[in-house]
């Protein structure tokens, strides 16, 4: 992954830039860790040679994972990256696009990046951090914190 910064006066946003067979859930985890990053968004478009989708399963508690082992356009991520237990954690929603033009989205577990994935990573103002909510077993945004 390549980086530069976009806007560094205020919230500093960068240009993130995957490459073939990059993971985009670690690689931002870790580009959120290296920059000290407790609250931000983002968004992206590219494509992926392979993803795993998530469905929360309220009974399960747990994510349903939903392979798609074929190339398919990134036609939207979006996203958002908190603090959990001091750490800065990724949660991201992508809908692709497969050959057919199909769409198949979810929770973003993990892909392969190819040929690229062009992210636009923007910090808060403010850390954001989650909350252990019992109910789900999630850990939830929690704005008060």
């Amino acid at each position: 992954m390549k980086s530069t910064v976009l806007e560094a006066s205020g919230a500093r946003t960068w240009a993130l830039v995957f490459d073939k067979g990059d993971e985009p859930v670690s690689g931002l985890t870790a580009f959120a860790k290296s920059q000290g990053l407790g609250g931000a968004h983002f968004t992206a478009i590219g494509a992926f040679s392979e993803v795993t989708l998530g469905y929360f399963d309220r009974k399960a508690r747990d994510y349903k994972k939903i392979p798609l082992r074929e190339q398919v356009e990134v036609l939207s991520l979006i996203g958002d990256v908190a603090l959990d237990r001091g750490e800065p954690k990724v949660h991201a929603h992508v809908v692709v696009g497969r050959a057919d033009g199909e769409a198949r989205g979810g929770h973003l577990l993990e892909a392969r990046v190819w040929p690229t994935l062009e992210v636009v990573l923007t910090e808060s103002p403010r850390h954001l951090r989650k909350r252990h909510d019992p109910e789900t077993g999630l850990a939830l945004i929690d704005p008060a914190a």
